[in-house]
């Protein structure tokens, strides 16, 4: 019980305060190092084969330095005040959820399309996503910013959530630790093409199952919320695969099933075109309301996934 506890305390957190950038933050540190250890590797001078063994190196150690922290501060924190360790377990987890915050952001890139127009927009859109934005239309950016918080439904809330309850907030840690790395170097173009390949392949393990559970959480979603649910059943089956990961689609087909637009298609990532499978049905015209319409999907799927994880958690401490 008192993981759910802490859960729920570190959750009304985050609504709350989402991330401050003042705040230290561990992903932040996390992100300051991958940074140092790839500068001081200087992989761009190595062999393909090198840069794989320096992208497991980079992996193997901030895995290791973030279960340590994490281990030792709860540690030390009990040792002084049995609360003081309940208060940083409480921290860790908060820092593990990025819900409020990524709320903020798409409703930053709604904002500044309406307000200031396309040269605004393109330039908020390119705060959260790792796609070229200087020629995007106003449509695609609605749609990255839509993509966006349905695949960080799963990668930035339920994912975490899934393995703190596990293994409580080091599980968390270790997870950020996993997606963080992909995130900034997980990536089949250059420069990151070799030094990143273990990280994106660690980061499709640990999403595997998390995936799954949030594109079912985000069914119920669409029901509860009365969209189109059954377009949502309808897409999410048959598009759950059309992504070059075998996990972002599954969240993605339902929010555009749910939304009733295409998402997907061909973009540019550092300067060369991806092809990408589309996902939906063009049934309409992306819009802002859509944007926000994506927010309430992720905003109920966060609480949803709270309360059916505890459940299974208090019938599993029951058996």
């Amino acid at each position: 019980m008192k993981i759910i506890m802490s859960v729920c305390i570190a959750y009304l957190l985050d609504l709350v305060l989402a991330d401050p950038y003042s705040w230290p933050h561990p992903v932040k540190l996390m992100g300051t190092y991958i940074t140092y250890f790839l500068k001081k590797a200087n992989y761009q001078a190595q062999s393909s084969t090198q840069q794989i063994r320096i992208g497991i190196r980079l992996n193997l150690s901030l895995l290791v330095i973030s279960m340590t922290i994490s281990l030792l501060s709860i540690m030390i924190g009990y040792q002084i005040n049995d609360y003081l360790g309940w208060v940083i377990e409480i921290y860790l987890i908060y820092s593990c959820f990025s819900c409020r915050g990524l709320v903020i952001e798409a409703q930053k890139v709604r904002d500044a399309l309406s307000e200031g127009g396309l040269q605004r927009g393109r330039k908020q859109v390119a705060m959260i996503v790792g796609r070229n934005t200087e020629n995007l239309s106003e449509e695609e950016i609605v749609k990255a910013t839509i993509e966006t918080v349905a695949e960080n439904t799963s990668d930035g809330f339920v994912a975490p959530l899934f393995y703190i309850m596990i293994f409580g907030p080091v599980g968390g840690l270790i997870y950020k630790a996993i997606n963080t790395l992909d995130s900034m170097v997980g990536y089949k173009q250059s420069p990151y093409t070799y030094v990143g390949y273990f990280s994106a392949k660690l980061d499709d393990y640990a999403n595997w199952l998390p995936a799954r559970i949030t594109w079912l959480l985000l069914i119920l979603s669409s029901f509860i919320l009365r969209l189109d649910w059954r377009n949502a059943i309808k897409i999410g089956l048959r598009d759950r695969r059309n992504h070059s990961s075998p996990n972002s689609a599954y969240p993605e087909s339902v929010v555009a099933g749910a939304l009733r637009i295409q998402l997907g298609g061909t973009h540019e990532y550092y300067g060369e075109a991806v092809y990408k499978p589309t996902i939906g049905e063009a049934e309409k015209v992306p819009s802002l309301k859509d944007i926000d319409r994506v927010n309430f999907l992720l905003l109920s799927t966060s609480i949803l996934s709270i309360v059916v994880m505890s459940i299974i958690q208090i019938i599993i401490d029951n058996l």
